[in-house]
């Protein structure tokens, strides 16, 4: 455990101390590692990574032409047909084993998830877990889920249907940057069982997890030519990946969301789109004040707030507000930030440059117009070049940027509200519908306010893992934050067409056994309404 140095002045959080002979980015990310890993990259030009916790490069990669992608799509197309074929137990056995190995080795993917997006260690084992839970749930029900189902036909007894589930193809995956193992591999994976082959294009910046994983998946029974990778930049390897898919998932912004889906839609292929969010959280007079400001500080700063389901809106009722916000104010200025590979940090870094201006950005703007910094609101160079503390603002305008628009940062506005009604209408006043939270004593009352909050999740009494670890029920945006689910049926059979077929025994349907049509209009008639009484669907 690190030891935390005390906070040099009231507000500003400690430094967790990197413990004695802590590993290096030199340690971690050799050449020996950069070679393996990236043999499985489509790619013939150049290009680097840099790691946050200094700004400095990483390493140099392959970098993807429009060609390379081409090239790419056509061997995943070719080794699906086979892959396709294996029957789903088997596929299902490879992501049983990977979770196994996964869990085994995984150390070595911590680094790289540190080493590529900054992040505290502890965050970046949640991502661990969640495709821990993925490779689980997938790999035991994925035969249910995909197996043929029966169906009432037409005429009982006469007509035999049964719905088949067949893969799409060769799946295109847009990954991003903040959640480089769950969002790359862990949408991946329902994928493989489905029985596609997939062409990932991960962001470069943090590659390296995702070809981690992808050797790992390989390992584990994969065959390798089913799991495509292309490295460039986005927009120029992300429109070629649409352009080639059978199917389209991405994560990431509202504004390139819309771009897939419009290309998507050109090609008259599927997609899946998990976009930005402005996540509210609800604070109701009876909540436990002292488990909502522990809560608060794991929904508004995990992996440094850098996380699509984060909660940037925090609306707390009148009569406990100044209580909770002390509470959360005081565990908020306590978090220690780290920059090395173990555990003991609170929060990491930001993930470049264009997410700590978006950040001092609001954070000064904000401040400018007159909200007030309750705690933090200051970048930390001297622990890294893109640190900055988790901050809470009090008295933000709707006329502030920070009131509206994703900051994706550690910062989080507080709000005042008198009565259930208007916590749920400004809880749904924004464009975006990721996630929710409410906090209260009172189960019922917060199901019953979970009902009318339009996000595709709601958490009561936790900020988002609750419902985004239940991998079994679906988890997606609604309104500007996305279509399509991943998790649960849905993010299996997203990757499937579904194809119904209908076998006719015994009797036509069209008239027979000496009726004309009027008889066999009547006779029809008259089944239709048995039917009906033997509550038949």
């Amino acid at each position: 455990m690190m030891d935390a140095q005390p906070p040099a002045k009231t507000g500003t959080n400690p430094l967790a101390r990197a413990p004695e002979g802590a590993r290096t980015a030199a340690d971690v990310v050799t050449p020996e590692l950069v070679a393996r890993l990236t043999r499985g990259v489509v790619g013939s030009g150049r290009t680097t990574s840099h790691t946050p916790f200094t700004g400095e490069k990483l390493t140099d990669l392959p970098e993807s032409t429009p060609e390379d992608v081409r090239k790419a799509f056509d061997a995943a197309r070719r080794a699906q047909v086979a892959w396709a074929r294996t029957p789903v137990r088997r596929r299902a056995s490879v992501l049983l084993r990977f979770h196994d190995l996964m869990l085994e080795r995984q150390a070595e993917v911590l680094d790289l998830v540190q080493l590529e997006t900054g992040k505290a260690r502890n965050h970046a084992q949640e991502e661990v877990q969640g495709v821990a839970m993925e490779a689980r749930h997938y790999g035991r029900r994925a035969p249910a889920y995909l197996k043929p189902k029966r169906h009432t036909g037409v005429v009982p007894s006469l007509t035999k249907v049964t719905e088949l589930r067949h893969p799409r193809g060769v799946v295109g995956q847009i990954a991003p940057w903040n959640y480089p193992l769950s969002l790359s591999v862990g949408d991946a994976l329902p994928a493989f069982v489905a029985g596609n082959a997939v062409v990932m294009k991960p962001d470069t910046e943090t590659c390296l997890t995702a070809l981690w994983a992808r050797d790992l998946l390989i390992e584990s029974g994969l065959p390798a030519d089913v799991f495509q990778v292309v490295l460039g930049e986005g927009q120029v390897v992300g429109p070629e990946v649409v352009k080639h898919a059978d199917y389209v998932s991405f994560t990431g912004s509202t504004r390139t969301g819309r771009e897939v889906a419009q290309g998507a839609a050109a090609r008259l292929v599927g997609a899946s789109l998990e976009l930005g969010g402005k996540n509210a959280m609800l604070v109701l007079e009876d909540a436990d004040l002292e488990k909502a400001a522990a809560g608060a500080v794991r929904a508004c700063f995990s992996s440094a707030g850098q996380l699509c389901v984060s909660i940037e809106r925090l609306y707390v009722h009148e009569s406990v507000a100044d209580a909770f916000v002390e509470r959360f104010a005081a565990r908020t200025q306590v978090m220690r930030l780290g920059n090395s590979l173990a555990y003991g940090a609170d929060m990491g870094s930001l993930a470049g440059e264009r997410q700590l201006e978006t950040v001092k950005r609001h954070v000064e703007e904000a401040v400018a117009k007159g909200a007030k910094v309750v705690t933090g609101g200051a970048a930390r160079p001297d622990i890294g070049p893109y640190f900055y503390e988790p901050t809470i603002l009090d008295g933000v305008l709707p006329e502030m940027a920070v009131c509206d628009e994703e900051t994706f940062g550690p910062v989080v506005s507080i709000y005042r509200f008198k009565t259930e009604d208007e916590a749920i209408e400004l809880a749904n006043s924004t464009p975006f519908g990721l996630n929710s939270s409410v906090w209260t004593k009172d189960g019922r009352r917060g199901h019953a306010l979970a009902t009318r909050l339009r996000t595709g999740t709601v958490n009561i009494n936790e900020g988002w893992v609750a419902a985004y670890g239940s991998v079994q029920s679906p988890m997606g945006g609604m309104k500007d934050s996305g279509l399509g689910r991943r998790h649960g049926s849905e993010g299996i059979l997203k990757y499937t067409e579904a194809q119904t077929v209908a076998h006719q025994r015994l009797l036509p349907l069209a008239p027979s056994l000496g009726m004309d049509d009027e008889k066999h209009a009547q006779f029809m008639s008259r089944s239709l309404r048995a039917m009906k009484a033997l509550r038949l669907r």
